[in-house]
């Protein structure tokens, strides 16, 4: 079994000397390190989230639960504008999706605009590019926000009834019905933006759609 050490003072410390260290085991000058990154993907394959969906689901791939060191990475990339994560996500992602016809084409899923604008970053785009560029496939802005609701600390019901009307398909893009769609969003909490994304897709005339995830709650796995 793989094992991942997880700091949170010691990576802080270095990284008063050093350009990164690694939040998995402070390894000076990676963000994660090589061996972490792997650990991450050794974990998903030996224990891969569960996650309860409708059968007519798309396949869904997620690297891991919400939890340790998979957190930490995600709550530096967003909300400490760790940039670096982005590769390091997009890597980890290549590794755990089936192979990807060279058709496919990824969709994230797109951020409020005033997150984009408090943490100087969009973080679910640059994954994306990132992902795109590794499995060379194309990447496109395909869903659009409706409006500015955000869903950050509202309960579970304010998210199913925000996300029904979060999103349109943007009419600059036309749908390929023969072409895979790769939808990406960095959680899943209640899954409410990703099933008004998928529908959104479906509507609008897209056939084939897988879903990938970085990370899901764990109060959604029960």
């Amino acid at each position: 079994m793989s094992f991942i050490v997880k700091n949170t003072t010691f990576p802080g410390l270095l990284d008063l000397l050093a350009p990164h260290s690694c939040r998995g085991c402070g390894h000076i000058n990676s963000i994660l390190c090589n061996r972490c990154k792997n650990n991450i993907i050794l974990d998903h394959l030996e224990r891969p989230p569960k996650l309860k969906l409708p059968k007519s689901f798309p396949p869904t791939f997620i690297v891991s639960d919400r939890a340790g060191l998979v957190n930490v990475l995600i709550h530096d990339f967003k909300y400490n504008s760790a940039r670096a994560l982005a590769t390091s996500f997009a890597e980890i992602l290549h590794q755990i999706l089936p192979p990807l016809p060279s058709s496919t084409i990824i969709v994230p899923l797109p951020t409020a605009q005033q997150h984009i604008h408090a943490r100087g970053l969009d973080h679910t785009y640059l994954i994306t590019k990132k992902l795109a560029r590794l499995s060379g496939c194309r990447m496109e802005r395909l869903l659009i926000r409706n409006n500015n609701t955000v869903q950050v600390g509202s309960d579970r019901k304010t998210r199913l009834t925000q996300a029904k009307s979060a999103y349109l398909v943007n009419p600059d893009i036309k749908i390929n019905p023969t072409a895979t769609y790769l939808l990406f969003d960095d959680v899943w909490t209640t899954g409410a933006s990703m099933k008004a994304a998928v529908k959104k897709l479906r509507q609008a005339g897209a056939k084939n759609i897988v879903v990938a995830l970085l990370a899901v709650s764990r109060l959604e796995q029960k």
